[in-house]
């Protein structure tokens, strides 16, 4: 099933993908955003978010994803929540499709995110958000004189464990291996930070608690001997991994797949934007990702002013 051609297609639908679409509708491009069978990003998984702008008692992370949805239903974005099978962008017009529904578009904003990587367990599951989480920026505030577990021993690990060494009690990092894979001075700083501490050779078998977290189920990899660690929140910094499987062959990826950018939110391939944690292995927050769907969408609307001029 072939359609007009559009002037903006948009994939993905967390807060990169849907400020895009506010911005992008306004400017009157009528945009369509393909937004995945799992609607709204990692904001879907978050409890509190109280760091986004203009919500001072705080707002929970899927109704902060309905509300901006709403923004940009009403200035006259279309939506389809399915998931984009493969695209072409060595076309004119570019190609996006959806199982057996072909898309054609003069412009595309990818805005498909990054998904944290996570232990696996059941445990972990039934505790997202109750004492669960993959962002101590997000959710370490809520931690505040409590003991915490940091599973990892990466950069950004140790980046998570010395910043919540502002708010815990005590910050227990958990690695399987015997030493850190993280930068020396990262390692360092964590080391002498007399709030941390560090369980080697090591991995959370399961996490302890009904309605919130209470401990964690340590295995010694080495000794096989179990033991139990009392912990209100357990933060999980083994890696995130961007959400670009499909768009390989078709845009320019880093060595970790993260989309690259040739300046402002433009990508190598005319006509093709990128927006939020697709590109930003950095900084990772939802006003950043806003701030990313604004830039694109200006981007795109300078691109297809020039291409019809």
């Amino acid at each position: 099933m072939q359609e007009k051609v559009r002037n903006l297609i948009i994939i993905g639908s967390g807060p990169a993908g849907l400020t895009a679409a506010i911005y992008a509708s306004r400017a009157m491009l009528e945009p369509l955003v393909v937004a995945g069978r799992t609607p709204g990003g990692q904001l879907m998984i978050t409890s509190e978010v109280e760091n986004f702008p203009g919500f001072p008692e705080s707002i929970l992370g899927p109704d902060l994803m309905v509300k901006m949805r709403e923004q940009a239903t009403r200035f006259g974005t279309d939506f389809l929540d399915d998931d984009v099978t493969s695209v072409d962008f060595g076309r004119r017009p570019l190609e996006v499709n959806v199982g057996d529904r072909k898309f054609l578009t003069k412009s595309v904003i990818v805005a498909t995110g990054a998904s944290a990587m996570w232990l696996g367990i059941e445990s972990e599951k039934k505790l997202m958000g109750r004492g669960v989480s993959g962002c101590a920026t997000c959710d370490g505030a809520f931690f505040r004189n409590m003991p915490i577990a940091v599973v990892g021993g990466g950069d950004s690990a140790m980046e998570e464990a010395l910043f919540l060494t502002r708010f815990a009690s005590h910050v227990t990092v958990i690695h399987r291996r015997d030493e850190l894979r993280a930068s020396p001075i990262m390692a360092r700083k964590a080391k002498e930070n007399s709030k941390i501490s560090f369980i080697w050779d090591s991995v959370v078998e399961e996490i302890v608690g009904e309605k919130n977290v209470e401990g964690v189920v340590i295995k010694n990899l080495k000794s096989g001997e179990k033991s139990t660690l009392g912990v209100k929140g357990v933060f999980v910094a083994i890696g995130h991994k961007p959400n670009t499987e499909i768009f390989r062959g078709q845009l320019p990826l880093d060595e970790k797949g993260y989309i690259k950018l040739s300046g402002g939110s433009r990508t190598e391939i005319e006509g093709v934007f990128a927006s939020g944690d697709v590109h930003d292995h950095r900084y990772r927050q939802a006003i950043t990702a806003a701030g990313w769907g604004c830039v694109s969408a200006l981007d795109a609307q300078k691109y297809l002013e020039e291409a019809d001029a």
